[in-house]
């Protein structure tokens, strides 16, 4: 089957490129909202499978588009992406000195009707962040792409993560222990790497 990535994120397409996986990138503006009734790992859920959904029209049966959205959790409060400095300021602000929980979220909607949808969740321990370094972080890396405002992989991440438990992939934006697998169940892999 042919792979199709639905996400502009830099990451998701360099993780799909390390596990070797061979996909094509096709991009439609979805609205993010989701009822305020989801709580963590449903609003990931419901937000992948939405982007799907909009995909489905233009599938070819040996198709099959891979959506995902990435959320951070600081108890059942649900960080997304900021807005701006303010907002990314006054989330880095809540998370430092405290742990938190990213929930991806992963929909593979096959164009002939077959779906999976799943999530994965980790959580992350940050120290406590000195006013300067989150502002330095916001002024340089400007993280207003990235749920919580900050990427692990980014500046932040190195000197602010203390522990996570769970995938470092999952918190960058796709679980792909759990993708690999699904892929697999669609014999969706290349046959050398699964599908044989």
């Amino acid at each position: 089957m042919k792979i199709v990535l639905a996400s502009n994120s830099p990451r998701r397409r360099q993780l799909l490129t390390d596990l070797g996986l061979d996909y094509e990138i096709r991009l439609l503006e979805v609205d993010e909202a989701f009822p305020a009734h989801l709580r963590r790992a449903e609003v990931a859920e419901y937000l992948a499978e939405r982007k799907a959904a909009a995909y489905v029209a233009g599938l070819a049966p040996d198709e099959v588009v891979l959506t995902a959205d990435t959320i951070v959790c600081l108890g059942d409060d649900v960080l997304n992406k900021p807005a701006d400095a303010a907002e990314a300021t006054a989330m880095l602000t809540r998370l430092q000195g405290r742990a938190h929980d990213v929930f991806t979220g992963v929909c593979l909607r096959c164009g002939d009707g077959r779906q999976v949808v799943f999530s994965d969740r980790a959580t992350v321990h940050f120290r406590a962040l000195r006013p300067a370094e989150i502002s330095h972080y916001i002024a340089t890396a400007r993280p207003f792409d990235k749920a919580g405002a900050y990427g692990a992989q980014d500046w932040l991440g190195m000197v602010g993560i203390t522990r996570l438990e769970g995938s470092y992939f999952t918190v960058m934006g796709l679980p792909t222990h759990r993708v690999w697998e699904e892929l697999e169940r669609l014999g969706a892999l290349p046959e050398e790497r699964g599908n044989a």
